[in-house]
């Protein structure tokens, strides 16, 4: 193996370091919704405006973070985005009621574009061919291990030796990201591979005619659109399964665990289905995808073992290759290129946290009004199946290129 191929996939290893930090403060409120709802006097709408609030700053965010990105390189970028989201953890565990929580939760808004971002930008610009899935299917394990770790853990066995102290719980995570953007810096020095821009000085296009160009294909903004449903579903469910489990009947550490089962699904699928996402059978498996997806809500509806199992693994398989496929999916794109990724990827996480902030803050006021999680899967079902048209017009419009 050249020292050039050996050395991306040490900068893949960073990136996935960076992935799982992400995914661990962004997991780490789910669990401890109890604890933090008492402690600060909070009801469970409010909850979810905290839980949809760093998607609601990262809807703002995402296109500038995409343009720096093209602008100053992985590396740097990178370091900032981690130290953010290591502030915000950090800030949670000092937060005293519902604003410097919210302000605290806001401010991930600001570093997680920067990692979702940069980390297919990266990818990009060091694979090609099926590698490039297989590598945005490694650091997409990434966040999935990490919500793995935070959903098992924190109820069984952190929160105890914290003496049920969710704010030392807080620290642990910002510690763990601080480590990872401490790895990436070093990874990233010693090979060099992470520190240069995409474009030179001299050859920059203005931003905002990227921007425009690329909405103005059908297809970018077709991807767009489907974006904001596969995070409306993925961040209301990530974010209230544990709370809507032992809603069904389970205890605190029961509910961490079974929350865990998609995930767990999720990296398997991650490693497998991006890599078999070739440009020919791309759009059959985002359909089946969203099939998955449709049938996991259906059958969360249920509380028998069975069903609920059911549920359970087909929501990992829909939701741990969804928005990596579709992330391929825009990337390779015709017009994007490698000069235009990061900006494209602005433009993709900006609108998909629109569903983001919809998601979780939907299924929380309708838990709220109605006292149950039902009418919000039955919604999140719907929001499936539109996907599912999605992929199918998408398929429509690349035989019609060829």
């Amino acid at each position: 193996m050249s020292k050039v191929n050996s050395a991306k996939w040490w900068i893949l290893a960073g990136l996935w370091l960076l992935y799982a930090s992400f995914g661990l403060i962004v997991a780490s409120v789910a669990p401890m919704v109890g604890e933090i709802v008492t402690d600060l006097g909070m009801s469970h709408a409010a909850m979810g405006s905290v839980m949809g609030a760093w998607q609601l700053v990262y809807i703002f965010a995402a296109i500038p973070c995409g343009v720096l990105l093209d602008r100053i390189g992985g590396r740097q970028a990178l370091l900032l985005g981690a130290l953010l989201i290591a502030a915000s953890a950090f800030g949670r565990a000092l937060a005293n009621d519902y604003w410097s929580l919210l302000l605290a939760v806001m401010l991930f808004g600001l570093g997680g574009p920067i990692i979702s971002s940069g980390a297919p930008k990266v990818v990009a610009e060091l694979f090609s061919g099926s590698q490039r899935g297989l590598a945005m299917g490694i650091y997409m394990t990434g966040p999935a291990i990490g919500g793995v770790v935070c959903l098992t853990l924190t109820n069984a066995y952190f929160l105890p030796l914290f003496d049920m102290q969710w704010r030392a719980v807080m620290v642990l995570w910002g510690a763990c990201a601080a480590a990872a953007g401490a790895l990436w810096w070093l990874v990233s020095s010693i090979t060099g591979l992470a520190g240069r821009t995409t474009t030179p000085a001299g050859a920059r296009v203005p931003q905002l005619q990227i921007m425009r160009e690329l909405l103005s294909a059908p297809a970018v903004r077709v991807v767009l659109l489907m974006s904001v449903g596969v995070f409306l579903y993925n961040h209301g469910l990530n974010n209230w399964l544990p709370e809507l489990l032992q809603n069904g009947g389970m205890t605190a550490v029961q509910a961490g665990y079974w929350a865990a089962l998609p995930t767990l699904v999720g990296i398997l699928g991650s490693l497998l289905i991006p890599r078999l996402a070739t440009p020919a059978r791309r759009f059959h498996i985002l359909a089946g995808l969203c099939v998955a997806a449709t049938l996991a809500a259906l059958l969360l509806h249920s509380a028998d073992g069975l069903s609920l199992t059911a549920g359970l693994i087909l929501q990992g398989i829909a939701r741990s290759s969804l928005m990596t496929v579709l992330i391929l999916t825009l990337v390779e794109l015709p017009g994007i290129g490698e000069q235009r990724v990061g900006v494209a990827s602005g433009l993709f996480f900006s609108a998909a946290e629109v569903g983001g902030v919809l998601g979780p803050l939907g299924l929380g006021v309708v838990y709220e009004v109605s006292g149950s999680f039902a009418p919000g899967l039955t919604a999140l079902a719907g929001i499936a199946v539109f996907m599912l048209a999605g992929s199918a017009y998408l398929s429509r419009l690349a035989e019609q290129r060829h």
